[in-house]
């Protein structure tokens, strides 16, 4: 009695802090996505320092394309999914003619983003880059910043029907437990990227120095490397990928599958197009402070892409294990795995954000732009740092209840507090009052909290321990 005692961990050990096993597999999911992510942020900073050393409107005016279509990106990931919670369910209970209903309803609805994508960005894609420039600033800057722009955005939209394709086969791939190739997909379309950036901006070589529009046609290449990939490969291992027979046959998806992904996806889709609308206006907001707003944040944003992979890639293996426990009717142990990993998520992002905090100062250096411009963006990033933990939790929370298919919640979670909080008082803040752009910035990771506080006590209730693939 007295020996079980001595053996027995404390309950928060047992609680919080998973077994070695837990962290292997944790890990052999999350891994690979954070090398891919982290690898493709840090290829997005070279590529922005690159175009810095340019100029800071070439920097600038790349920026602001980059998070206009940053919501397209977000769209298409709504998409894919919300069809991809069934996708792992159906996976955890072996069931491939599922999967093979989720893939063909991601690559209906994707097809058809990417169409009305193109058709905006063709129509009113000056328009919206005219938005981000009504700060302070140089009417001459401007105007430069808006042409360099519209030639981003001119040939940075012929690689989103690779995106699109890519993304349908790389999240099927990984909600059925293979991360290792878009992993390695990935690292070739970085090494193209690198390469071409490199060729095509400055002129390298003999090739044409093309400035903004060089840095373009090098993202679409890697776009293309990526998506050709992943499809051949899927295509040539129907042995570890049974569901991808006869995926072309047809593109019939049974009324009740159809309606149930619908329904539940159809949520989540709305809710990463209007997060992503919401990052976008809160930009908006903050740069009509200045121009040189614009480049610190573009600056900031990028080095904190970077770091925040971890978080990233944490939350995405929630999606994946936990609702494949949650498909395999394991609701105890998907509620204990989940603890376990939001914990985890939250003390690594501690330590990275310790680690962000400390190097903050040294990112900006590597910019040829202005002393204020450096400034900003390090205590930009100073803030991001601080808060981080923060979002961690607020990942992980957010792919709990995702898992379990309360999209709707996740609506209200995510993209209702961006527009009903978040928005209004940095939109108010930045042009009603003489606080400094610093402390909008850190009014609104304020307004977060009272997200995160949600958040908590959604994930505790469980209300997210669902199984929608039982027959």
């Amino acid at each position: 009695m007295n020996e079980n005692k001595k053996l027995q961990k404390p309950w928060i050990v047992q609680k919080f802090i998973g077994d070695k096993k837990f962290y292997q597999r944790v890990l052999f999911l999350a891994v690979p996505i954070m090398i891919q992510n982290g690898i493709t942020n840090f290829v997005s900073l070279l590529d922005n320092i690159m175009i810095g050393q340019i100029g800071t409107v070439q920097m600038s005016g790349a920026s602001i394309v980059n998070q206009l279509i940053f919501v397209y990106f977000l769209c298409i990931f709504g998409a894919v999914s919300g069809a991809g919670i069934f996708t792992a369910q159906y996976y955890g209970k072996q069931d491939m003619e599922g999967i093979q209903y989720t893939f063909r309803f991601k690559l209906l609805i994707s097809t058809l983003l990417t169409v009305l994508a193109i058709v905006l960005f063709c129509s009113a894609g000056d328009h919206l880059i005219t938005l981000y420039l009504s700060g302070e600033g140089k009417a001459s800057d401007a105007a430069a910043i808006l042409r360099y722009g519209g030639e981003y955005l001119s040939i940075i939209l012929f690689g989103l029907p690779a995106f699109m394709l890519g993304q349908a086969y790389a999240s099927t791939l990984r909600e059925c437990g293979e991360t290792m190739l878009p992993m390695k997909a990935g690292l070739a379309a970085v090494f193209v990227n690198l390469t071409f950036n490199y060729l095509l901006i400055f002129g390298k070589f003999g090739f044409p120095q093309l400035g903004v529009e060089g840095a373009a046609i090098a993202t679409v290449l890697s776009r293309y490397v990526e998506a050709a990939i992943i499809v051949v490969w899927t295509h040539l291992h129907k042995k570890e990928n049974p569901y991808i027979v006869g995926l072309y046959r047809s593109f019939y998806i049974p009324a009740g599958v159809m309606k149930n992904i619908i329904i539940k996806g159809t949520p989540l889709l709305f809710n990463e197009g209007l997060w992503a609308s919401g990052v976008a206006m809160l930009t908006q907001c903050y740069s009509v402070r200045g121009l040189s707003v614009v480049a610190s944040l573009n600056i900031a944003n990028t080095i904190n892409n970077v770091f925040n992979v971890v978080f990233i890639a944490l939350g995405d293996s929630v999606a994946i294990i936990v609702g494949q426990l949650l498909g395999a009717g394991e609701m105890e142990e998907a509620r204990d795995t989940d603890t376990k990993m939001i914990a985890f998520s939250v003390c690594s992002c501690v330590l990275i954000g310790g680690l962000m905090l400390l190097f903050a100062p040294l990112f900006p250096m590597l910019y040829n732009t202005s002393n204020e411009v450096r400034q900003l963006a390090t205590e930009i990033i100073m803030v991001s740092a601080l808060f981080m933990p923060q979002s961690a939790f607020l990942h992980a929370a957010y792919f709990t209840l995702r898992s379990g298919g309360k999209t709707f919640i996740t609506f209200l979670f995510d993209s209702a507090s961006i527009w009903c909080v978040s928005v209004p008082v940095v939109y108010v803040l930045s042009r009603f009052t003489g606080l400094s752009m610093i402390m909008i910035y850190v009014a609104y990771y304020l307004t977060e909290t009272f997200k995160a506080i949600l958040g908590f006590v959604l994930v505790k209730k469980g209300i997210w321990l669902q199984n929608i693939v039982k027959e």
